[in-house]
C-alpha cells in the first residue's frame, strides 16, 4: 500500500477526507448510544430456507420480533471470503443470487435493503488490528438477505457486510470481532451467517427433508459445541481443529463455522445465550442458532 504525506494530498483527497470525517461523526450524533442490542448466530442452511415455509424460518421471525428493532444491522456471512478485510459500503446494496440449480422463483427474490457507507466508515475507524478496506462491488449474498428477510420483511433496516479473510486463523477472526463490541451500543444488530456443522460432501441428499436427521459425527459435534458455547468455553470453539474427529468431519472447511465465531466473541459477562433452531438437517448439517444478550 502506498504511503501519502500531507504534502502529496490533492486538494481534492483533503476535501474527500474531510467530508468522509463529517458523514462518520454524523453518523456517530445520530446513532448515540443505546441499550446494547443483542448479536445473533443464525445457521441459514439451504438457500431455499429464503422462500420456504418451515421451523427454521419462523424462528428466525420470532426472533425478529421479541429483540429491538436495530438501526442497522452488520452481517458477516459465510459466503464472503477474501484475501484482506473488507466492509460493503455503497448506499444501495444489490441482492446477489451466489448459487446454481435452484427454481427460478428464488432467483426472483429481491431484498432491497439500503446499505450504510456511515456505518461502513464507523466500522473501518473502530477495527485497529488490521487495515479495513471500503468496497462498493460485493454488496449482499444469501448468506445475508436469505435471513435478514425473514427478520425485517420490509427491508427498511440499512445492511453492510464484513467480510472473511480466509488467510487468518480463527483466533484472529474472534478478537476482531471483539472490537465491534460498541456497535452494539449504537444500536446496531451483529449477525453470525453460516452453520456450525456444514459438510455439504457428506450430506443425505435422500433425507434433505428430514429435519433432525444427523450422523453420529454431526450430533457429536454440535452437541459438544453447544456445550461449550452454554460454559462460556471460547478457547475451545476457538481452537476447533484439536476438538477430535467429530470436529474435523463437521468443519471441512472452515468459512460456514467462523461467524458463529464473530457472534461468540461478543458475548460479555454474564449474558445470556438463548440457543434455538436447534436441529440437524440431511446428516451433515445443522440448523443450530442463538441468541446473546
Amino acid at each position: 500500500m502506498e504511503n501519502y504525506t500531507m504534502n502529496s494530498l490533492t486538494t481534492n483527497n483533503v476535501a474527500q477526507s474531510a467530508s468522509k470525517l463529517q458523514e462518520l461523526k454524523k453518523f456517530s450524533d445520530t446513532l448515540g448510544y443505546s441499550d446494547k442490542m443483542p448479536v445473533l448466530f443464525l445457521g441459514h442452511g439451504s438457500p431455499m430456507n429464503a422462500i420456504e415455509e418451515n421451523e427454521f424460518v419462523q424462528g428466525f421471525r420470532k426472533i425478529g420480533r421479541e429483540i429491538e428493532k436495530p438501526r442497522a444491522i452488520l452481517v458477516v456471512s459465510a459466503h464472503w471470503e477474501t484475501q484482506g478485510t473488507f466492509v460493503t459500503a455503497m448506499k444501495n446494496p444489490s441482492t446477489i443470487h451466489d448459487f446454481g440449480g435452484f427454481p427460478q422463483a428464488l432467483f426472483d427474490v429481491q431484498y432491497p435493503a439500503p446499505g450504510s457507507p456511515e456505518l461502513a466508515l464507523e466500522t473501518q475507524e473502530l477495527i485497529k488490528s488490521t487495515d479495513v478496506h471500503l468496497d462498493d462491488k460485493w454488496a449482499l449474498d444469501h448468506g445475508s438477505w436469505s435471513v435478514v428477510r425473514h427478520l425485517y420483511p420490509d427491508a427498511d433496516v440499512p445492511v453492510i457486510q464484513l467480510s472473511i479473510d480466509y488467510t487468518k486463523p480463527a483466533s484472529y477472526h474472534y478478537a476482531l470481532s471483539r472490537e465491534l463490541a460498541e456497535l452494539r451500543r449504537k444500536g446496531v444488530l451483529i449477525i453470525g451467517s453460516g452453520n456450525i456443522v456444514h459438510n455439504l460432501r457428506l450430506v443425505s441428499w435422500k433425507h434433505l427433508n428430514a429435519v433432525g436427521y444427523a450422523y453420529d459425527w454431526a450430533l457429536e459435534a454440535d452437541t459438544r459445541m453447544k456445550e461449550f458455547m452454554r460454559n462460556g468455553n471460547h478457547e475451545a470453539l476457538i481452537h476447533f481443529e484439536k476438538q477430535g474427529l467429530a470436529f474435523q468431519t463437521a468443519i471441512p472447511t472452515p468459512e460456514h463455522y467462523m461467524p458463529m465465531l464473530y457472534a461468540i466473541a461478543l458475548q460479555e459477562k454474564n449474558e445470556e445465550l438463548q440457543i434455538f433452531n436447534d436441529q440437524a438437517v440431511a446428516g451433515a448439517l445443522t440448523m443450530t442458532s442463538f441468541k446473546i444478550g
